[in-house]
């Protein structure tokens, strides 16, 4: 018996008796207790109630090919192709760059339940809690190398706060370069990773990861105030209703980006800018820069407004927070 088959039968939130569990998977009471114990490895609380059984409390939304098609529009639909769903996994986006070295083309897309050494940008841990949240990665390729992909992370932004607005999620906002905020508080994150040519013809990995039901007792973790929507929602939202959102928005943004590039989404983006006209201080290395953020230009750069003028930052290894 494998915890996949256990969970599958907890996954309604009802409870089962041990004896109903042991019927259904074909094993001894014994065995099922022993999964059961196994599963907080996974971060799942089990919940025991004598003489009514067991229960996950809330159950939980698994992913689901099949939901999750059904969910795309039509160009969505015609733009995506393989949909990889993996129960647990170190890294989508270690995988996704693992199948685009083995030849993988443009619209794979790479989620799962689970990621056990997910990363975020400058090498920083991204908790993964079991089916609780969305983590995500998109494989697209480009031409004209590093220089045509300026911006893309915040475009990619834009798309992820357009399709939290058609699930009916208001106020989101986008902090330069890769977070995504709710009322100052950090709903999700995005991290771009390429293979391929530097001045030519590459593969880009589009990661991003949205905390969806984010449970507190793995969040003790996170090193800045956090929120997930389930918190901030005015309905709630399946985790299969919003990946295919969120797919029916990438997809299309990432199919015109080689020819539009960051111009085309400025705009937009500055509309969602967390930090527009604030007193806030960059992080260079060891060095600090302290300035008003003044929105960025056509190719996605920071403008940052100085004693000295305005100054143009680009992503890597920089970080944005307000100034105290």
């Amino acid at each position: 018996m494998h915890k996949p088959e256990l969970i599958a039968l907890l996954r309604d939130g009802q409870f089962h008796s041990g004896e109903d569990l042991a019927t259904a998977l074909n094993v001894s009471r014994t065995a099922v207790w022993k999964q059961l114990q196994k599963l907080d490895e996974l971060g799942l609380a089990v919940e025991s109630v004598k003489g009514t059984g067991y229960r996950i409390p809330g159950g939980l939304e698994l992913l689901d090919e099949g939901r999750v098609r059904g969910g795309l529009d039509a160009q969505a639909r015609g733009l995506m192709g393989e949909l990889a769903i993996h129960w647990q996994i170190d890294s989508t986006n270690a995988e996704a760059l693992r199948r685009v070295a083995d030849g993988a083309a443009s619209g794979l897309v790479c989620t799962a339940e689970q990621q056990t050494a997910g990363r975020g940008r400058r090498g920083r841990q991204w908790v993964s809690p079991f089916a609780r949240n969305i983590y995500l990665s998109l494989v697209w390729e480009f031409n004209g190398g590093a220089a045509a992909l300026e911006g893309l992370s915040l475009a990619t932004g834009v798309a992820v706060a357009q399709s939290l607005q058609d699930v009916g999620v208001a106020g989101v906002q986008l902090k330069w370069p890769n977070d995504i905020l709710f009322a100052g508080e950090k709903l999700g994150g995005i991290l771009l990773e390429m293979s391929g040519d530097a001045a030519g013809t590459c593969q880009v990995v589009v990661g991003i990861g949205l905390n969806v039901a984010m449970p507190a007792a793995q969040a003790t973790t996170i090193d800045q105030p956090w929120t997930d929507l389930e918190s901030v929602a005015a309905r709630a939202t399946g985790r299969n209703e919003l990946l295919s959102a969120l797919l029916n928005r990438l997809l299309p943004m990432l199919n015109t980006f080689g020819q539009s590039g960051f111009a085309a989404w400025r705009d937009q983006w500055l509309a969602l800018d967390a930090n527009a006209d604030a007193n806030v201080v960059m992080q260079l290395g060891d060095r600090q820069v302290a300035g008003i953020a003044r929105g960025v230009d056509e190719r996605g750069a920071m403008r940052l407004e100085t004693t000295t003028g305005i100054q143009l930052l680009h992503g890597g290894e920089i970080s944005l927070r307000p100034a105290s």
